[in-house]
């Protein structure tokens, strides 16, 4: 079975990569020119070069491939000009799974994100079924790939595009190469940058619990349905508390109000677009980190099966990949 992978050299493409590797997968890899490839180390796969808002890399990726594992998307929660993540999350979306029906390619998972699912107000764990609307998406991030999940509903309804959706919650674990914006949360805690915090909550999962959920989607999976992929809800003082005493440290104490955060997110921003370095704080992130994030699994659980471990596993092990690869 020939199986195309788009992400495969980031941190949940990484870890699919390696589980399907390991189940017998021949694995097809897409990936942009000048890309990291760190995480590609060691593995035995095939490399095309391409890019998801060149249609005609996606009909050459997809040729020959029997599954497809859409996984690549642009991640930030800070950019100075959006129209690139909306080309990217949205745009290639639609045209990969389009190219990947037109070549009878028998099932494809994409990985969407909790980003476009409702919240509950009392803080109770959100599900599949949360209502929300565009208008609730906080960002460009959240709201691309919310329009990115509609485009891919629409194509299973008018193409019979063979799609599953998994929706993964906040992974963390090795190989957050970039890292993403809670393994920066991590380092900055363990390198002594994290002073205070905010009060909000996320759902922690083992990125190779994620991976092991996306398999999982593959075999068992319904055409057309979402299934979130997550873990532990904890609070970010909890998150925090854990990784100190992990790491022998005294846990931040202050919690600062979300509207005294708001304007120092501003001026880091109104920073950044002169540096063009990415600001540590945004307003988007703060905005977000008002509503409590919490999921429940309890779907992927009944229909696929899928398991996690605690997620204070997957902190522990991002902590050692870390120090291991010595990340300042």
């Amino acid at each position: 079975m020939k199986t195309l992978i788009t992400g495969a050299n980031g941190f949940v493409g990484s870890s699919v990569l390696r589980l399907l590797i390991k189940n017998g997968h021949e694995v097809r890899a897409l990936v942009r020119p000048g890309s990291d490839r760190r995480n590609f180390d060691g593995i035995d796969l095939e490399v095309i070069e391409g890019d998801l808002r060149d249609s005609n890399s996606l009909q050459s990726a997809v040729t020959g491939c029997d599954t497809l594992f859409h996984i690549a998307a642009d991640y930030r929660l800070w950019l100075p000009d959006p129209a690139p993540m909306y080309a990217t999350n949205v745009d290639g979306t639609r045209d990969l799974i389009i190219a990947a029906t037109k070549a009878r390619v028998d099932k494809i998972v994409y990985t969407s994100s909790v980003a476009t699912l409702g919240i509950n107000k009392d803080g109770t764990p959100s599900d599949e079924t949360t209502p929300v609307t565009l208008e609730d998406m906080i960002g460009h991030y959240k709201r691309s790939k919310y329009l990115a999940e509609q485009e891919v509903h629409k194509l299973v309804k008018d193409m019979a595009s063979p799609v599953v959706i998994v929706n993964p919650s906040t992974p963390v674990g090795p190989r957050d190469i970039k890292p993403t914006p809670t393994g920066r949360i991590v380092l900055d805690t363990i390198r002594n940058r994290m002073p205070a915090y905010v009060e909000t909550g996320l759902n922690i999962v083992h990125v190779d619990d994620v991976a092991n959920g996306h398999l999982l989607a593959l075999e068992k999976g319904t055409i057309g349905e979402r299934y979130i992929l997550g873990g532990d809800n904890m609070s970010l003082a909890q998150i925090l508390k854990y990784i100190c005493i992990n790491q022998g440290m005294k846990p931040p104490s202050i919690s600062l109000p979300h509207n005294l955060v708001l304007p120092i997110a501003w001026l880091m921003e109104r920073i950044a677009s002169i540096t063009h370095n990415e600001p540590r704080a945004t307003v988007e992130s703060v905005k977000m980190s008002k509503k409590i994030m919490f999921f429940s699994s309890n779907k992927a659980k009944d229909k696929l099966d899928y398991q996690s471990r605690p997620g204070i596993e997957g902190l522990e092990d991002a902590i050692k990949w870390f120090n291991a690869e010595n990340y300042k």
